[in-house]
């Protein structure tokens, strides 16, 4: 019996095994064309991406071997930076709400926002990724840099359902508030450290993707 057991054991580690070798290609190729869609979703007119990502040296091309921060530059059709896509996430009612963010480094504003993963209640916290009117906060959001370019002039900050005043504030979503605050939080802290390096690295940037 126990030479059985141990037999067993063994063949269902090798499926596991066999299981994720044959899965792994696929799964990642699924993932790299979510994110694809993502990054043109939230730059508006960008059909090229070129993937960077942030090192303590700052902007680098994905590849041989660089660590850090995923930073997603977005062209146009011509080969014109449009803008840039960066993850952020920040605690929700429920989970951690993961996100992607498009910033536009001509007008120093975020274009667009789109959850990735989420699991807040559906009916309320949900709403963060169909609202229309939660969504327009993000058509053109005030994301410009400090004077001496460290962080964010303004610090992007959630405020109650009919209470924005400026650019740079989100009005939240009634009866949601918590899962808009996680948004705030998210791009708030996401945009502090991404923004000054994207404009360190403009240069680098705006050299299009390779056809």
């Amino acid at each position: 019996m126990l030479r059985t057991l141990g037999g067993i054991a063994t063949i269902s580690g090798l499926l596991v095994v066999l299981v994720y070798q044959v899965t792994r290609p696929i799964i990642a190729e699924n993932q790299r064309v979510r994110t694809e869609r993502a990054v043109f979703q939230v730059v508006p007119g960008a059909v090229a991406k070129r993937d960077f990502v942030l090192t303590d040296q700052g902007l680098q091309l994905a590849g041989g071997g660089a660590q850090g921060e995923t930073v997603y530059a977005a062209y146009d059709d011509a080969g014109q930076l449009k803008g840039v896509a960066f993850p952020g996430a920040a605690q929700g009612y429920a989970d951690v709400i993961q996100f992607l963010f498009g910033y536009d480094p001509a007008c120093q504003c975020v274009v667009g926002i789109r959850v990735l993963k989420s699991t807040e209640t559906p009916g309320l916290g949900d709403k963060i990724e169909k609202d229309p009117a939660f969504l327009a906060n993000f058509q053109s959001l005030d994301a410009r840099l400090s004077a001496d370019g460290s962080g964010l002039a303004n610090p992007i900050e959630t405020v109650k359902h009919g209470t924005k005043t400026d650019s740079w504030q989100i009005d939240a979503i009634s009866g949601a508030t918590i899962s808009s605050n996680a948004t705030g939080r998210a791009l708030n802290q996401a945009a502090q450290r991404l923004v000054p390096a994207v404009h360190r690295s403009l240069d680098l940037l705006q050299s299009p993707p390779q056809s």
